[in-house]
């Protein structure tokens, strides 16, 4: 039994040796790793940095290289894209004038007539009846003259009255104006029933065949003039309020431009649309079909000599723009009212000088009071593709005064993500539109 009991804590007493020994050993393995880090790895990852070196970075993350420069006077244009109908300059609608059945058709569709040229004949059943009716005033006219023949040469024997004779002369004149009556009653059906082109031009549409049943005011074809085309557009009032007859516009079709000027500007508005309508005359468009739809883009609206800046130095908080101004090194932020504006730059309206330097260069590091430099021309550009490599890794610059976290707190619309790479952070709109 003794000799069990000595065994058994002679096993128990190796266990607690070995365990002693690996527990020494990993602590000896840890603390070379932490003497090899501390000795200095590559780059001085182990290491803290002196305090002289740890300020000369802060300063060099203080301060922003911008770009500025002064406003700049010009024109300014905005042109709105917009769709348009082809048009004939010259359109007739063929109507018919009387009921009646098509008894033959000359035209169709493509071709080219002149004036008179017959385009279709109606039957319209009273052809006849305006025939007889006309014949048979005729028969009454020739009657009437021939009585008052006869009567003449009584009144000239003095054996017929004046009153007498002047009613044999009064039936003359009224047998006349009834021949006269049907002969143009039969000229106007014929005319109806022989349907003729008002106009010289081209066939746009003809919707009648042999044996149709027409009735009166029934279209019966559409001829377009010869000559230019023109458009026909539809603009709000205040696109309407910026164009002049005379103004010049592009339109589109198949991959061809043309070019467009201004011919008639409606003032009243369009009950179909509710907008103004407008036309524009073109040229050299004989192979866009007439009612073709087109694509077209004119001049809307415009300013002249009004004071520019790049699109790039205008920024946005709340709907309202502003810009940073270089002051001795220092970066103030300015309200501006935004006018027009377009892909390269916007009016300002009010809220800074001409004499004052614009901060051109867009950053998400500036604020009310930072510290800025001037690019110089010559500067290399490794020190840009450095900032734009410490942005991309995500190493936010940490603020260095109050007025960089005030403006953190008013962060303009249409913030987005830095990146993937990024840390998260949220940046001002670069060169943003301005709300309408």
């Amino acid at each position: 039994m003794t000799k069990r009991k000595t065994i058994i804590i002679g096993i128990c007493a190796i266990a607690v040796l070995a365990a002693a020994g690996g527990y020494l050993l990993v602590g000896g393995k840890r603390s070379g790793m932490r003497d090899a880090g501390g000795s200095g790895a590559p780059g001085g990852m182990g290491r803290a940095g002196s305090p002289g070196e740890a300020g000369d970075r802060g300063e060099q993350a203080a301060v922003t290289i911008v770009k500025a420069a002064a406003p700049i006077r010009g024109d300014l244009s905005l042109t709105t894209g917009l769709t348009g109908t082809v048009e004939a300059a010259d359109v007739v609608y063929v109507y018919a004038k009387t009921s009646g059945d098509v008894t033959d058709v000359k035209v169709k569709a493509g071709d080219q007539v002149t004036q008179g040229q017959i385009l279709c004949e109606i039957d319209t059943e009273q052809v006849e009846s305006a025939k007889n009716s006309m014949d048979s005033a005729q028969v009454n006219l020739t009657q009437a003259q021939n009585n008052l023949s006869r009567m003449q040469v009584l009144y000239n024997g003095g054996d017929l009255s004046v009153q007498e004779y002047e009613q044999y002369a009064n039936a003359v004149k009224t047998a006349q104006l009834q021949y006269e009556s049907a002969r143009l009653a039969y000229r106007r059906q014929v005319e109806y029933s022989t349907v003729t082109a008002p106009i010289d031009g081209k066939i746009e549409s003809c919707d009648v065949e042999i044996y149709d049943r027409v009735s009166q005011s029934s279209q019966l074809c559409v001829i377009g003039g010869e000559g230019d085309s023109r458009i026909t557009f539809y603009v709000t009032q205040r696109m309407m309020k910026n164009l002049r007859e005379g103004d010049e516009l592009e339109i589109a079709k198949n991959g061809n431009i043309y070019k467009g000027t201004i011919s008639e500007i409606s003032s009243m508005v369009d009950e179909s649309s509710g907008l103004f309508k407008v036309k524009a005359q073109i040229e050299g468009t004989d192979e866009i079909a007439i009612g073709s739809t087109v694509k077209l883009n004119l001049v809307t609206e415009r300013t002249q000599n009004a004071i520019l800046v790049p699109v790039d130095a205008v920024y946005y908080s709340g709907g309202d723009g502003y810009v940073y101004v270089y002051e001795d090194g220092i970066a103030r932020m300015r309200g501006v009212e935004i006018g027009l504006y377009d892909s390269q730059y916007a009016e300002i309206l009010s809220g800074i000088s001409e004499d004052e330097q614009i901060v051109s260069t867009w950053s998400s590091h500036l604020y009310e009071g930072a510290q800025i430099r001037l690019q110089d021309e010559g500067e290399s550009q490794e020190e840009s593709r450095g900032e734009a490599g410490q942005e991309s890794m995500g190493e936010p610059k940490t603020p260095d005064g109050p007025g960089e976290e005030e403006a953190k707190g008013q962060k303009p619309e249409g913030q987005k993500p830095e990146g993937e790479n990024g840390a998260g952070r949220q940046e001002p709109q670069k060169g943003g539109s301005p709300k309408a």
